[in-house]
């Protein structure tokens, strides 16, 4: 299933705020890692549904993929 790509960038801004804030990291890292991960090409690609998981859902995802990425930084979860 495709999403509409205006609610998918909208989608993309809360997810990527999200991530920045769980990771510690600037908005710009925030977005530079996103648009690179593995996660935006599962949800830009439609696989699974991953469009439809929740902002907090996707945001955990990306930050699971920073860690193995940069096991070096620091990356803490906000519960």
């Amino acid at each position: 299933m495709n999403a509409n790509p205006v609610l998918l960038q909208k989608k993309y801004a809360r997810v990527i705020e999200e991530f920045a804030k769980k990771a510690c990291i600037t908005l710009d890292a925030a977005l530079d890692f996103f648009y690179h991960s593995e996660v935006y090409c599962l949800i830009r690609e439609g696989v699974s549904d991953m469009h439809c998981m929740s902002d907090l859902y996707l945001a955990e995802e990306l930050d699971m993929e920073y860690r193995d990425t940069f096991p070096e930084e620091k990356s803490f979860s906000i519960t």
